[in-house]
């Protein structure tokens, strides 16, 4: 065996301390993650009804990943919503309408 191919480490050798460390940080591949929040700051907007939807966002931090989705939908849709009332031409008051 020459001196390059004693540094390359073949099956069967002893794992380096440092390695079998970072390998007991992650999860195993049968068992699934818990879900870990992102800690993302959310500014308020000023708009009561933008900022619920933006705090709902919140709810996904304790999902698993496949919950999510039904998150960001109900999120978008109730922004969306939100956007479509702007365009919308404003509602007469009770005492607009005199001639």
């Amino acid at each position: 065996m020459t001196d390059d191919m004693a540094e390359v480490p073949q099956a069967g050798d002893a794992q380096d301390p440092a390695r079998a460390e970072d390998a007991a940080d992650l999860p195993e591949a049968s068992g699934e993650a818990a879900p870990e929040p992102l800690g993302l700051v959310r500014t308020p907007t000023g708009h009561a009804g933008v900022d619920a939807h933006l705090e709902r966002l919140a709810d996904a931090d304790h999902l698993t990943a496949d919950g999510h989705v039904a998150v960001y939908e109900d999120v978008h849709r109730g922004l969306r919503d939100a956007l479509t009332a702007l365009d919308a031409p404003p509602v007469p008051g009770p005492y607009e309408n005199r001639s």
